[in-house]
């Protein structure tokens, strides 16, 4: 198989940020997507979460495919499930350019895109159409909320009734960090409405249906605050969380030249608080929660690391940018070996084994 990226990344790697990932999108979105190739899925890999079956635990994490341009490309790449979005009930441009920052150096990205999307309109229409194509594969839909919202609680509702039927699961997105004031719907008041209000939405939404509700986390949260969430997602029967987002965090450590630019960290300098978040909050739910690991996952040897630490699935984005598709293959494989190697015949049973 040609590497195609290979060829490509010199050239990516010396774009705009921003600009290389729309060039990225459309080879996806092109026949050249067929020479970056896939394979098969190691038996042991293949898992159930929320009530879906899937070829293997990696997935793609909101950001990438954020207007659902390309999920069906993403999942012959060979992710297990892909997550498209944010979106927002009404189209937005984000923040000014430039938002997207490497350090290359660290292996690491700070965005402050700001939920830049095309709408819930449009990206319905988009999932609409590949319903009625048939195609096949888990894609869930990373909700968000407009800005200049009044009632943001409102556009998560608002949210799932555009895609009801249409998503394999839905994520509410309240830990970006570059939204003014989206963080402060983690808070325990404002949390457990939120939570009640999109419930019912569903309710509504997708009578006799009810596919998976997700809440995604910030990684910045303080034990008490991570305490008060578990609460409420036991409390309201919340399907899983995502833990977590980008950081606001700057670790002493980071050496790129974009190091102080405002938004959110993530890849690898996320690892460490990443995972000791996820261990956190698999203790305080008991596991009776399902949870999914992302933030800095750039190896089997991550990805096996968070399965571990009470993982049921992971994803990753931001190591992609340094090491191209076949690096989800590679993290198939080694996570494969991992598993052998210590006598977990599944996935599922190395869960929160750490």
């Amino acid at each position: 198989m040609i590497d195609l990226y290979g060829l490509a990344r010199p050239a990516l790697m010396a774009m705009d940020a921003e600009d290389a990932h729309r060039l990225t999108l459309r080879l996806l979105g092109s026949p050249l997507a067929a020479l970056l190739g896939g394979g098969g899925d190691p038996p042991e890999l293949a898992t159930t979460f929320l009530g879906m079956r899937l070829p293997n635990p990696v997935g793609m994490a909101a950001g990438f495919d954020k207007n659902a341009e390309v999920p069906d490309a993403l999942l012959k790449l060979g992710f297990g499930f892909v997550e498209i979005g944010t979106v927002t009930p009404r189209p937005q441009d984000g923040n000014p350019r430039p938002r997207i920052f490497r350090l290359a150096e660290d292996a690491g990205v700070i965005n402050r895109i700001g939920f830049a999307n095309d709408g819930a309109d449009i990206v319905r229409r988009r999932l609409e159409r590949r319903a009625k194509e048939g195609r096949q594969g888990i894609v869930g839909v990373n909700l968000g909320a407009n800005k200049d919202s009044e009632d943001r609680i409102e556009d998560y509702a608002k949210g799932l009734h555009a895609f009801a039927g249409l998503g394999a699961y839905y994520t509410i997105n309240i830990s970006s960090p570059n939204t003014p004031g989206l963080r402060a719907l983690q808070s325990k008041a404002a949390l457990d409405e939120l939570i009640a209000r999109v419930l019912a939405a569903r309710g509504a939404a997708e009578a006799g249906r009810h596919a998976p509700l997700l809440v995604k986390l910030a990684p910045d949260l303080g034990r008490e605050e991570c305490e008060d969430v578990a609460e409420l997602a036991l409390a309201h029967g919340v399907d899983g969380l995502i833990v977590g987002n980008t950081t606001i965090g700057r670790p002493d450590s980071l050496r790129g030249a974009h190091r102080a630019e405002t938004g959110g960290l993530s890849g690898a300098p996320l690892r460490a608080l990443a995972l000791e978040n996820l261990r956190t909050m698999h203790a305080l739910t008991g596991g009776r929660v399902p949870l999914v690991g992302v933030g800095g996952i750039a190896s089997g040897e991550d990805a096996y690391a968070r399965i571990r630490a009470g993982a049921s699935v992971v994803q990753l984005y931001t190591a992609l940018t340094y090491a191209g598709p076949g690096l989800v293959k590679r993290i198939k494989r080694d996570l494969a070996a991992l598993l052998r190697r210590d006598g977990f015949a599944t996935v599922a049973d190395a869960v929160g084994k750490d």
